[in-house]
Formats: C-alpha cells, sequence, structure tokens
C-alpha cells in the first residue's frame, strides 16, 4: 500500500483542485485503489464510491448491469474495463470512473488468460484503456501491481 499512496494523494490533491469526482468498478485489485484513493485527508470531496466487482451476480446488484457483458464482449479485455469504467462513472454521475478486470491468481481465469492478467480503463471526459501482464502467479503481488498501473493510468489522462 506504501507505493500507492503518494500517487494517490497527487490524484486527490489535483481532482479536489479541480472539483471533479470518480467512482471505480474494481475487481482484481480487491478495492485497493479506493483504499489508496480513500486515504488522502478529504476525500469525500472527490471520491463517490466504489465496488468490487468480482461476479456476475456482484455487477447486477452494485452497478445494475445484466448478467452477461455486452454481446461479443469478455471479462478481462480492455473493452469491458472501459465498460466497467463508463458504467460506474454514469451510475455515480462522477467525472471520472476506473475500471479494472483480469486475473490476480495464483492461476488464470477460465478465459485462458494467465496470473498476472489485468486491463484497467479510465473513462471521463478522455477514455483509455492498458493491459498488465506481470508474468507473476503471487496474487498479492498482482493486486499491488494493478492497482499502481490503475492509478498511473488515472495520472496520465488527469495530466492531459
Amino acid at each position: 500500500m506504501n507505493e500507492l499512496l503518494p500517487l494517490a494523494t497527487r490524484i486527490g490533491e489535483l481532482l479536489k483542485e479541480r472539483r471533479e469526482t470518480i467512482a471505480l468498478a474494481e475487481s482484481t485489485t480487491g478495492g485497493l485503489v479506493s483504499a489508496a484513493l480513500l486515504s488522502v485527508p478529504g476525500a469525500s470531496k472527490y471520491f463517490l464510491g466504489g465496488a468490487v466487482i468480482y461476479t456476475k451476480k456482484s455487477r447486477g446488484l452494485l452497478l445494475d448491469l445484466p448478467g452477461d457483458p455486452p454481446a461479443g464482449m469478455r471479462s478481462s479485455t480492455e473493452p469491458y474495463a472501459l465498460f466497467l469504467a463508463g458504467a460506474v462513472r454514469g451510475r455515480f454521475a462522477a467525472t471520472w470512473g476506473i475500471g479494472e478486470t483480469g486475473a490476480a491468481g495464483p492461476t488464470g481465469n477460465h478465459h485462458g488468460d494467465k496470473a498476472g492478467h489485468s486491463c484497467i480503463a479510465v473513462s471521463g471526459p478522455l477514455e483509455e484503456a492498458v493491459t498488465v501482464e506481470t508474468g507473476n502467479p503471487d496474487r498479492v503481488t498482482n493486486m499491488r501491481a494493478f492497482s499502481l498501473a490503475a492509478l498511473q493510468l488515472l495520472a496520465k489522462c488527469l495530466a492531459r
């Protein structure tokens, strides 16, 4: 968590300064991105909410999305991460949304993605998605790496 906090602090200060808001739909990061952003004093000025969307049931209950992704889309892909980011952004009427999906480990997922695979997206005044491949089966190490990548992507989008 320590490696996430300096970046989360810079992001939080920038969001407060710009009077922008954020909401998150996390999966294999397990809420670490939300925790990092909430560690910043005054987070209630920009953090609207977040959810760990780990199952079809949670996607339906927490984001009010159908049980299956749109036709032709599957989880653990950049289009799906963008779908989640846009959905959570819309649900919370936030300036920015983050969506994350992947396979933390120690094994891959049922789609054939290996452990250490995550797709992360930011939706807002601009949209961007990235794929992270750590090549590592360690679950906790991957969760941290994915969380750092999510914050880095958000920082990059905010800087544009």
